[in-house]
């Protein structure tokens, strides 16, 4: 990983912070992108060996503005880990709003348009990189009350294989990691009666990450890998 400089979107989250802190332990350059700069600062401080860059990944030029930034700081990005992404359920299908639908495409699917909009045309100028995003195992089939979440999850998970067989000939390996239920503070705070041992702890699925961005994963293309827990 020392060779690797990797952006890394939703970084001020639970699972940010641990893929952040797996790839700086390896040795890699981060570049740590989030909303809020304050919610950056206060994950990570002020490190030396990363960049700390607040977008709004809806807005393009934003993105666009980031990645300049990262580029001329360390001068490439050989990896996307696009993690950010929402959740929301509650509504049936028939009962779905406007801004449930469109809050939940923007944030799972119409970001990650975005993104791969501004870092793919850089991995292709130099010549390949590694991509990876986060689906859902919730999203290999509706549940009720969750639709819009599911339908939004799956729309990345295509858009996902999509990009890997666009780009697998020309270097750019590209594939998605589906967990289950996400041990942090705030799934255990909504789901107080559940056991969070059989959950994903986000230090394992930040090896996940690791490993499908590394030369180890270099044949592996397109897949939508679960990664369940104890489930």
């Amino acid at each position: 990983m020392s060779e690797q400089t990797v952006m890394i979107t939703g970084a001020a989250g639970h699972l940010g912070k641990a893929v952040a802190a797996t790839f700086r332990r390896g040795g890699a350059r981060v570049v740590l992108l989030d909303r809020q700069a304050q919610a950056l600062k206060s994950a990570f401080g002020e490190p030396a060996d990363a960049l700390l860059l607040a977008a709004d990944l809806l807005d393009r030029e934003q993105v666009r503005a980031a990645m300049a930034q990262a580029v001329a700081r360390f001068g490439r990005i050989d990896t996307l880990c696009h993690l950010a992404g929402g959740f929301r359920m509650g509504e049936a299908v028939h009962e779905t709003s406007s801004e449930t639908w469109n809050f939940m495409l923007d944030l799972n699917a119409r970001a990650l348009l975005h993104v791969a909009g501004v870092v793919v045309p850089h991995m292709l100028e130099q010549g390949g990189g590694r991509i990876v995003t986060v689906g859902a195992g919730a999203a290999l089939k509706g549940g009720a009350m969750m639709g819009a979440y599911s339908a939004s999850k799956s729309a990345l998970m295509r858009l996902t294989e999509s990009m890997s067989a666009e780009l697998k000939d020309r270097k750019i390996n590209v594939n998605c990691v589906l967990p289950s239920i996400i041990d942090t503070p705030d799934n255990r705070k909504a789901m107080p009666d559940a056991d969070p041992a059989t959950w994903v702890a986000p230090e394992a699925l930040a090896d996940v990450i690791a490993f499908l961005s590394s030369d180890a994963a270099r044949a592996v293309h397109g897949v939508t890998l679960p990664v369940s827990g104890l489930v």
